[in-house]
């Protein structure tokens, strides 16, 4: 393992908390940028704290998400965690194993940006505007089953490499188009490349997309407090079940299944105002043959057991089975195509 690097000290004037709180990372533009987001709030609440950089196993392969394994990204910064090398950890939290790690705590889930995925591509088309055959690049299995089952005739394939890799190769004429997290380009301020927000309806995120997880040591009292102030309940309450969706499943953070579940306010009978857990989730087969769905509407308090539910609703209608198949059709085309 590199040696942590240390970067962008800063403290409060007039502030000494006695203990700078190091703030693990990778390297990468948008992951610094969420870490700092993080500092930055620390920072704001009287603490004093620093970003620390970590190379991962994964940082230095070009081979596809899915053979090396999300978890190298994860894995490097708990251990840098659980050394005592940094007291925070920031993740994407759709790149955590659903399994609990006892070493620690997930002390905040700060306010998610928006889930949605976003299409980047050429000529500044939207989705139904891309000629049938036209090569759509993506990390995820979830993506590129739901763009084959839309039965539009692109041919899907994997992609590597940071955001601005992604849409350079989009503007070299490489791809046709690249389907990413909306989150992400939101976070590196390249919104503007963005030529379609795609709704749920067309497909469904990753659970967790668009959330951060700031994790602890379980035993250090002090992080868990300094981090209180950025945990978001709504948040908190949408993961919970999208994550507990996933955990049912038994299925990975890269399996072709999506969820998204949102806290809205509703009104009884008598007009009392109440606030719901609305949770949609999918699986989907690789070749885009087949995608099943469902819903379910609860109370925020019972995020977990609702996610648990919908997870047992589309395995009867067959979601394990289509989580098997792996091999993509020809062409790409997926159904209808």
């Amino acid at each position: 393992m590199t040696a942590p690097t240390y970067v962008a000290r800063e403290a409060v004037p007039g502030v000494d908390t006695g203990r700078i709180l190091k703030i693990g990372t990778r390297g990468s533009l948008l992951a610094l940028t969420q870490a700092g987001t993080v500092r930055d709030a620390l920072i704001a609440t009287g603490h004093q704290a620093e970003l620390v950089v970590v190379r991962t196993a994964g940082d230095e392969s070009a081979a596809p998400v899915q053979e090396i394994g999300v978890g190298v990204f994860t894995t490097a910064l708990r251990d840098e965690l659980f050394s005592g090398a940094v007291d925070i950890a920031v993740h994407s939290y759709k790149d955590l194993p659903t399994a609990p790690d006892e070493r620690f705590v997930i002390a905040a889930i700060p306010p998610r940006e928006d889930s949605r995925d976003a299409l980047v591509a050429r000529d500044g088309l939207v989705l139904g505007e891309l000629p049938a055959g036209s090569k759509v690049g993506t990390s995820a299995p979830r993506r590129a089953a739901q763009l084959r089952a839309l039965g539009l005739g692109l041919d899907v394939v994997p992609l590597r490499g940071n955001l601005d890799t992604r849409l350079r190769k989009v503007a070299d004429g490489e791809l046709d188009a690249v389907v990413v997290a909306r989150a992400g380009l939101s976070r590196i301020d390249r919104l503007d490349a963005v030529t379609e927000a795609l709704e749920p309806v067309q497909m469904l995120p990753a659970p967790a997309q668009g959330a951060l997880a700031v994790e602890c040591r379980i035993d250090d009292a002090e992080s868990i407090a300094a981090l209180a102030l950025q945990d978001d309940p709504q948040s908190r309450a949408a993961v919970t079940a999208e994550r507990a969706l996933l955990a049912e499943l038994e299925a990975g953070c890269t399996a072709p299944v999506g969820a998204i579940a949102e806290v809205v306010e509703s009104i009884d009978e008598s007009g009392r105002i109440f606030d719901e857990l609305s949770l949609r989730g999918c699986a989907a087969a690789l070749d885009g043959s087949d995608v099943v769905k469902a819903s379910i509407v609860g109370s925020p308090d019972d995020a977990e057991k609702l996610g648990r539910d919908l997870a047992r609703e589309l395995l009867d209608l067959g979601a394990r089975e289509l989580m098997a198949v792996t091999e993509p059709a020809s062409g790409g085309g997926g159904a209808g195509a």
